[in-house]
């Protein structure tokens, strides 16, 4: 089995485009009581859609949402995560902002992300990974199933064909920096 994340398309978009680095979350409904984690270190990510994440985003209003074949599941990108930080210091989010690609409202909103009644309330802050990113020679596709909807962030998918070649989306040298610059924001006592 192959592990997918549920990304928002235009998340993966500029993720594989080398935009940004970072994947930012909270979590989804079903992600259990002790909320959401990283728990793979190698996936692929499952694009997916709905008509308000362009709004979310800072990307220029005539940005296009991806199209996929209705029924089918679309993925061009795989990831390794290299390093996971829970973030509760606000200051530290907020210098975190030129290396994604959401509004402040939307950060903010997952940072204080208020549960429903019936979920376990969790303290202010979101869990940031930073990405080493492939993509794919050509589009992997698979039939739409049940089993991939829902609010949960990880799904089972098929295995993924051998034949597919991987591109990084940054050069080792941008990659490299980039890690460097992100470090010191995360960790400016260990410059």
């Amino acid at each position: 089995m192959m592990i997918g994340f549920k990304e928002w398309a235009l998340v993966c978009e500029a993720l594989a485009n080398g935009t940004t680095s970072l994947i930012i979350r909270k979590g989804g409904i079903a992600e259990g009581r002790a909320g959401f984690q990283f728990k793979h270190e190698r996936f692929v990510l499952f694009p997916t859609l709905f008509h308000e994440q362009l709004v979310k985003t800072r990307l220029p209003a005539d940005t296009r949402l991806p199209v996929f074949e209705e029924g089918t599941v679309t993925i061009q990108v795989r990831v390794e995560v290299e390093w996971t930080r829970l973030i509760t210091d606000r200051a530290i989010l907020e210098k975190l902002e030129p290396w994604h690609i959401l509004r402040p409202s939307v950060v903010e909103d997952r940072f204080v992300y208020d549960p429903k009644p019936g979920q376990t309330p969790q303290p202010d802050g979101v869990n940031v990974a930073f990405l080493r990113i492939w993509k794919s020679d050509r589009p992997w596709q698979f039939p739409d199933a049940p089993g991939y909807g829902g609010c949960r962030s990880w799904v089972d998918l098929p295995e993924m064909p051998a034949d597919i070649s991987w591109i990084p989306a940054l050069a080792d040298e941008a990659h490299a920096a980039r890690a460097a610059e992100l470090q010191a924001v995360i960790e400016p006592e260990s410059r």
